[in-house]
């Protein structure tokens, strides 16, 4: 009787190891974690896209070297954008605006007889770096500062004879939000202030060849769809 007792308590002993080792090995395998935190995880892809529909609000300034009392506007438009974001952490991300838009430029001020100077299309990448404020729940706004490049292209003259604007760097602040409706999707209103002035060369009948700087510090106040990987 004692053999089976001791027998007994030997396998029984091995058998509470064993379940104990495997339950060890078990929570090193799986670590615990909780339903927010399993959420949260699955947020944090660090790439975000956005589509949206963007307002181009031109500041209406500008001058011809020697003209006392020359100005110039530009025409506002409406265009689509795309952005991408990359994520270096919750609060920290880089973002890459890409669009393009159409421009008149317009004789204003003693030179507004003029009209119509020119046209030309716009390619103004801009990079931001954003710091993303993360305690108010689904409403996650930003702030960002960055650079722009601006690129003039299929430039056109109309009552001048030749026109030309120089490429040219800027620099662009940002304030907007996203208001995620799940871990992927949400929506986004973004405001950014370029400031971009460029230098200009154009032939005038009358004037002869001129020069300036066309001001045009654009608004860019858009909103759309955010998608986050």
């Amino acid at each position: 009787m004692n053999t089976i007792w001791t027998t007994a308590r030997t396998l029984a002993l091995s058998a509470s190891a064993l379940a104990l080792a495997t339950a060890v090995n078990a929570a090193d395998m799986t670590p615990f974690s909780t339903p927010a935190e399993e959420a949260a995880a699955i947020s944090l892809s660090p790439w975000m896209v956005r589509v949206r529909g963007l307002g181009v609000i031109t500041r209406d300034s500008g001058n011809v070297d020697g003209v006392a009392g020359s100005n110039l506007s530009y025409s506002d438009s409406v265009i689509p954008e795309l952005d991408i974001s990359y994520f270096f952490n919750e609060n920290f991300a880089a973002e890459l605006i890409l669009g393009t838009t159409f421009a008149k430029v317009n004789g204003s001020g003693t030179i507004a007889g003029l009209g119509k100077l020119g046209q030309t299309w716009l390619l103004p990448p801009t990079l931001t770096l954003q710091y993303h404020f993360t305690n108010f729940g689904n409403f996650k706004p930003y702030v960002g500062a960055g650079i722009n490049y601006s690129i003039f292209y299929n430039q056109k003259a109309s009552s001048a004879n030749y026109l030309h604007i120089d490429n040219t760097f800027g620099a662009a602040l940002q304030v907007g939000f996203d208001y995620m409706v799940d871990n992927h999707w949400g929506i986004n209103f973004d405001v950014k202030k370029i400031f971009l002035r460029a230098k200009y060369q154009a032939n005038v009948t009358g004037v002869g060849n001129v020069t300036g700087t066309a001001k045009l510090d654009p608004w860019l106040i858009g909103g759309g769809i955010t998608y986050r990987f």
